[in-house]
């Protein structure tokens, strides 16, 4: 009795792990951490049988960077992690002829190369040529890379990085204003028709996802990006949470040879067609920049640098057709400045293991408006990083590790005050009539900043046919600000009606000329002249009439209290309004079981 009790018990055991194991997620099992690759094979002989205790080197074609690994006693070898680029694969075993083969590394993939030695001697050298198209039967998340060179030689109009992301089936780009008024300048990435917002960011392994109102905090140069991964389901389990999808980019490195490029564009209306009902438009955009990078010690150390600079100048026209307010048709000019840089070192420690640090630098600024009319702001962005990383592989086991920190400041101001430019109307006060928008920006003054202290692990072991994948990390996020609404001026609203119907609107317009006050039920006939005061006494009356939103009745005043900040808290350099901070910490376990050479269960 008691035996058979127990051998119920075990075999209720072995049932619940298995039905566990089934009920893991499927994206758990990708082997290559977020922000890099990594090559997986198994070594069998002529009949198929498993061969272990193979020797296998990993060369990295561009730095020399090697790997010295050996085949577990189920025929498998992983190299860890591993740097985005080419790779020569070296397979030895006494009585068979020595094998290599090639293999590329992407961001965010597993590559497989399965080995079948052949017998012969192990001073032969046999060359195997990879097959041009490869499925990877590591992974089974929905995702698409995009090459060195496809960045390269793939056209973007405005370099900004995450336009490249149109490039892959079911991606459209968002402009960031959809999102908030601080993010002028800005794109974000809408997957499968998904809201952009919450599309996660991630650039060399570590999160530069804007938490305030969503996107990015920065843009990273074109020409110094290497790889640019999209996931849009079945995420890798070391990608941060996402509801809609993830950006995964890596930056380019040196190599053992000196490499660089410079440009300058020019793009301007004078080169293209007429614009906006066939008027010619002034706009000009200048961008300049480029990149270096090489050895310092040739297979141990290596520099990369970018940098690129965009002077853009636009005419944005402003068209009241169809209202009172014609005469107020024109425009204004918005100006587009941005500033990158970025800094990158690399350094081989020996036995495979690999430390970088990265420093970027990002800014822009941008003049725009608030709905339809002269609303103006100026936005600027500041944002700064420092990551540092080390890869490594030790026997068995593989890890990589990153800290991040990074800085991100915001500011928005008035840009209509004192600007002679623009229409002298409103000049004191925030006027809003129905399409018609003039005066200070209700939205200034306004900052949101915030900050980033990160650090994650990712490792893994590889366990006869089973590669257990584990990791760990923590962000520490401070948030703040200020946003003091109205605080340039008031805003006062109008309603506009012309006629001597309180029924009549602008668009079915009645006999006369007489202007409605409809929030306070006065006649104003014959304005300007004012003859007929109304019940409520003569109102104001200036020259333009109709046209000229002030001779219409306030609807709603309102006015800004000085009060911005959110919170009574002290954070980032002001005195009050911090958020948080939110510390994220997030952990994984999973395992990937390789059946057979060209099938894993996951």
């Amino acid at each position: 009795m008691r035996q058979s009790h127990l051998k119920w018990t075990a075999l209720r055991f072995t049932l619940a792990a298995a039905i566990a194991l089934l009920l893991v997620p499927v994206g758990l099992f990708g082997q290559a951490t977020v922000g890099t690759g990594n090559i997986v094979g198994t070594v069998t002989d002529p009949s198929g049988a498993i061969l272990s205790g193979t020797k296998v080197t990993i060369v990295n074609t561009n730095t020399g960077q090697t790997i010295d690994l050996e085949s577990n006693t189920s025929g498998a070898f992983n190299s860890g992690p591993l740097q985005p680029g080419s790779y020569k694969v070296t397979v030895a075993q006494k009585g068979f002829s020595t094998v290599t083969s090639t293999a590329v590394v992407q961001v965010g993939n597993t590559s497989t190369v399965n080995i079948k030695m052949p017998l012969g001697a192990e001073s032969t050298t046999i060359e195997v040529q990879a097959s041009s198209v490869q499925v990877n039967t590591e992974q089974a998340s929905v995702q698409g890379v995009l090459t060195t060179q496809q960045i390269d030689n793939l056209p973007v109009n405005g370099r900004n990085f995450l336009d490249l992301a149109q490039l892959e089936p079911g991606v459209q780009i968002q402009d960031g204003q959809n999102f908030d008024p601080t993010k002028a300048g800005y794109s974000s990435i809408s997957f499968g028709g998904r809201f952009g917002r919450t599309a996660r960011i991630n650039v060399d392994g570590v999160d530069i996802s804007d938490e305030t109102v969503g996107t990015t905090t920065q843009d990273i140069p074109s020409s110094a990006i290497d790889e640019f991964q999209l996931s849009q389901s079945s995420l890798d389990l070391s990608q941060d949470l996402t509801s809609s999808g993830a950006v995964n980019v890596t930056t380019r490195s040196g190599t053992n040879a000196f490499h660089g490029e410079g440009f300058y564009y020019i793009r301007d209306h004078n080169f293209a067609a007429a614009s906006v009902g066939g008027n010619d438009l002034y706009s000009q955009r200048h961008q300049y920049g480029g990149r270096f990078g090489g050895p310092i010690i040739k297979n141990k150390l290596f520099f990369f640098m970018d940098a690129e600079r965009t002077k853009q100048d636009s005419f944005a026209p402003v068209n009241f057709n169809g209202t009172p307010y014609a005469g107020f048709t024109g425009g204004f000019t918005s100006p587009f400045r941005t500033a990158n840089a970025l800094a990158k070192l690399d350094y081989d420690l020996g036995n495979g293991a690999k430390a970088f640090y990265r420093y970027t630098y990002f800014q822009n600024s941008l003049g725009a408006t608030f709905g339809l009319g002269y609303s103006l702001y100026d936005t600027t962005n500041y944002t700064r990083q420092h990551v540092a990383g080390v890869d490594w592989a030790q026997g068995s086991f593989s890890h990589s590790i990153r800290f991040s920190y990074m800085k991100f400041q915001n500011q928005i101001v008035d840009a209509t005050t004192g600007n002679t430019a623009l229409p002298g109307c409103c000049s004191g006060v925030l006027i809003s009539s129905g399409t018609f928008f003039a005066g200070p920006s209700l939205l200034a003054p306004q900052s949101t900043p915030q900050s980033n202290h990160q650090i994650k692990y990712d490792g893994s072991k590889v366990l006869h046919n089973h590669t257990l994948r584990y990791g760990f990390a923590f962000n520490h996020i401070q948030g703040g600000g200020f946003a003091d609404f109205y605080g340039s001026a008031p805003r006062a609203s109008y309603t506009t009606s012309i006629g001597t119907d309180p029924s009549c609107t602008i668009d079915a317009p009645c006999a006369g000329s007489t202007a409605y006050f409809a929030s306070f039920q006065s006649w104003q006939a014959g304005c300007p002249e004012a003859s007929n005061p109304g019940p409520n006494g003569p109102g104001p009356c200036f020259a333009g009439g109709d046209t000229n939103p002030l001779n219409y009745a306030v609807n709603r005043v309102r006015w800004g209290n000085g009060l911005g900040f959110s919170t009574e808290h002290p954070a980032l350099g002001f005195p009050a309004g911090g958020l948080g901070p939110d510390n994220r910490i997030g952990a994984y376990f999973g395992d990937a079981w390789k059946i057979k050479p060209n099938f894993t269960l996951a």
